[in-house]
């Protein structure tokens, strides 16, 4: 935004507040700029609508003082805005899913992270990322991914090499 001269308010995730409208020709060419570097111009409301989505639910996900155990459908609304009925709608027909489908894809590579990380339980990530024990992550887990929480840290942690032998 700064390299094209743009004036913004402000920038979050997927998200930019701009001071005033772009012209025909600064939309097509920040169009251009952000597809270069693997990024889309969002300019639809449902589009934008299902991108906040996704970037609330992301951030719910991955912040430490995230709100896992907080209805997701009350957290869409009062951040949003909208009734969950008519985000849950507009998510479904714009990603052919639904907005709950895409949080646990979004939280099963969460896990698959901290099971890399191998800093916490099972019991520990399942308590942080909102499943009600570690029984029910593996369960989900397992439905995604084929294996169970415990045989993926395995696999993964034997595959690691130190530093100073890579």
């Amino acid at each position: 935004m700064e390299r094209l001269k743009i004036p913004y308010l402000e920038i979050s995730l997927g998200e930019v507040l701009l001071e005033k409208p772009l012209t025909k020709k600064m939309h097509t060419i920040l169009q251009i700029e952000l597809i270069k570097v693997g990024f889309e111009l969002l300019t639809e409301k449902n589009e934008r609508l299902v991108n906040r989505i996704k970037s609330v639910i992301i951030s719910n996900i991955y912040e430490e003082d995230g709100l896992a155990h907080q209805n997701l459908s009350v957290i869409l609304s009062e951040q949003l805005h909208y009734d969950y009925s008519h985000l849950s709608s507009v998510f479904k027909t714009s990603e052919g899913k639904s907005i709950n489908a895409f949080q646990q894809k979004i939280k099963i590579e969460r896990i698959k992270e901290l099971l890399e990380y191998d800093e916490l339980s099972i019991g520990q990530i399942a308590d942080n990322l909102g499943f009600g024990n570690a029984a029910y992550l593996s369960t989900a887990f397992k439905k995604h991914t084929g294996i169970t929480p415990s045989q993926y840290r395995r696999l993964h942690l034997k595959n690691r090499k130190a530093i100073d032998t890579a």
